[in-house]
């Protein structure tokens, strides 16, 4: 019993044609479903492996009052529904409904067979005709979960105990006065990966607590896409309306020095804000955007793997020094 991979995901948003518009028009995801219900209407959007559904409608009004537009539903592909289902209950997951369960904060886990249709079932689909917008993702790296203070530990065992994940590494920072810890699991297919984030409670706020309080409570801080070449597709994405972080000259000062033998694509990194790192296995190369969505919650990655199995140590602090900066300057 194991969750294979992930389904679909599914975002609640108050204004789902103009997410969609976002999701199609910026990222290249091509829309190929429509369904409306008695108390929503969804959208199915496709690139790569990613298969998103937009919701918006009666169905989501007290998620978007409490959170705003986001991650409402990851939905998990399973071998055995049945008994994922009893897993995650005796962990301490909630019913809900006949077919999912509780995750984090208000988010869900709709349980699906592995012999499940490719869309997501309990609703009437009309087909859209898919018109290839040259989206350059492939797949979900990994999704960013961002907890209260002292929630971390908690959360990283019920994803081990309810669903069968694996810890696989874990991550402390410290930057000025702030500081925040992390925990990755996964489950054993690798498939599947939380990157779980907590602010430390006895250091200054920062950037998590900002998103906790515009957030509501946890919740889904990112969502990276795996992209085969990232200078080409940031270059591509900001052309088409994509708003990303901006990284300091400096640190590209610095990174020449630390990774001697990418010399020669620095200046590209450079002028396109594109993090890079290294471990054991090879190379990472990221990239974030801002939130589009009204709340500044919610925000989008660019992940380039070059054999790196890791999350890039020393950008998980530019990231954080990245948002931090952003923050800063939004209020």
């Amino acid at each position: 019993m194991t969750v294979l991979r992930i389904g679909h995901i599914e975002l609640y948003s108050s204004d789902r044609a103009s997410l969609v518009n976002y999701f199609s028009t910026a990222f290249g995801f091509a829309e190929v479903a429509y369904a409306r219900a008695e108390s929503a209407e969804s959208t199915l959007l496709e690139c790569g492996d990613v298969l998103l559904m937009v919701t918006e409608g009666a169905i989501a009004t007290e998620f978007l009052d409490r959170h705003g537009d986001g991650v409402a539903d990851i939905a998990f592909v399973c071998d055995d529904v049945a008994a994922v289902r009893d897993l995650a209950l005796g962990a301490g997951a909630r019913p809900m409904g006949p077919d999912g369960v509780s995750g984090f904060g208000s988010v869900r886990h709709t349980l699906l067979p592995a012999s499940a249709p490719d869309w997501p079932a309990g609703l009437s689909w009309t087909p859209v005709e898919a018109v290839d917008q040259g989206g350059h993702v492939r797949k979900l790296d990994h999704i960013a979960v961002c907890l209260a203070a002292g929630d971390l530990v908690d959360c990283a065992e019920f994803y081990l105990k309810g669903f069968g994940f694996e810890r696989y590494s874990s991550e402390y920072i410290e930057v000025g006065n702030q500081a925040m810890d992390s925990i990755v699991v996964r489950n054993p297919a690798a498939s599947v990966t939380f990157t779980l984030l907590e602010p430390v409670a006895d250091r200054d706020a920062g950037q998590l607590d900002a998103f906790l309080a515009r957030n509501g409570g946890a919740g889904v801080q990112h969502l990276a896409f795996l992209v085969d070449e990232i200078v080409p597709a940031v270059r591509d994405y900001r052309s088409r309306g994509v708003k990303f972080l901006s990284t300091p000259g400096a640190y590209y000062d610095a990174l020449a020095e630390r990774l001697r033998d990418m010399t020669l694509e620095i200046a590209d990194l450079r002028e396109t804000h594109v993090l890079a790192d290294r471990d054991e296995w090879g190379y990472l190369l990221q990239l974030f955007s801002r939130s589009p969505h009204p709340r500044n919650t919610l925000f989008y990655e660019l992940i380039q793997r070059r054999g790196a199995r890791g999350f890039g140590s020393a950008n998980i602090r530019a990231l954080y020094e990245a948002v931090e900066r952003d923050r800063i300057v939004a209020e």
